[in-house]
């Protein structure tokens, strides 16, 4: 799946020149951490979110800084945090360095992003204008209508599951295919063999059982004794 099949595009954004009070007021009625800053032509200059808008000296949240700090902070960074917590424009707190995707950018990837960086959303830019956005929320929404879609769908045979899970297996590096054994009847699966590790074990019926069609796991796999010195 890419961006463009869950992205939200009635996307809700701030101009440079607004204040951190109808920021924070545009967040809390709509319920958003995050909002994009754009330009009059909605072309990306930022973004800002609720860390932004935490040190707020009129909410008694500001930093405190003790005698010895401008020594080890210095001034310049001391200064930072200043506007940081007391700037009246958005434009002066926004994050200016932002990580965007395209309509076209896969899902994985996406995710990637939203991880690696650590923050909740990405906006999806096309012709270098703001056309869409991604959260968390809506990866977490992607699952829940893809699980109901995948539900609805006719049964597969029981010879089609098997092979489907035996295709899964064989992509999984931790898998050893060869001493697991593979049985399905009415949509039940059946494992055994033996594995050298518990997590294997586990690892084996969670890519059984996530094969859309499966309706049971029977699970009898043995795990290799632990041999010390071996």
């Amino acid at each position: 799946m890419k961006a463009a099949d869950i992205m939200v595009t009635q996307v809700i954004t701030l101009r440079p020149e607004q204040t951190v009070y109808e920021a924070a007021e545009l967040m809390v009625d709509h319920r958003i951490s995050g909002v994009p800053v754009v330009r009059e032509d909605r072309t990306p200059v930022g973004i800002i979110t609720e860390s932004d808008l935490m040190r707020r000296p009129e909410a008694g949240t500001q930093r405190r800084h003790s005698v010895g700090l401008p020594i080890l902070t210095g001034p310049e960074e001391l200064a930072r945090q200043y506007v940081k917590e007391n700037a009246y424009r958005v434009q002066d707190v926004m994050t200016r360095d932002v990580i965007t995707g395209t309509p076209e950018t896969d899902l994985a990837d996406i995710a990637d992003l939203l991880e690696h960086n650590r923050i909740k959303r990405v906006p999806i830019v096309a012709a270098g204008k703001v056309v869409g956005i991604v959260s968390r929320a809506d990866l977490v929404r992607a699952l829940v209508t893809i699980h109901k879609r995948l539900s609805a769908e006719i049964p597969a045979s029981d010879e089609t599951l098997r092979e489907k899970i035996i295709e899964r297996l064989r992509d999984q590096p931790w898998a050893a295919l060869d001493p697991i054994d593979v049985k399905v009847h009415d949509g039940k699966v059946d494992l055994s063999g033996t594995v050298d590790y518990v997590a294997q074990r586990k690892a084996l019926r969670i890519a059984a059982e996530s094969v859309p069609g499966v309706r049971a796991i029977e699970d009898h796999i043995a795990v290799r004794p632990m041999i010390i010195g071996a």
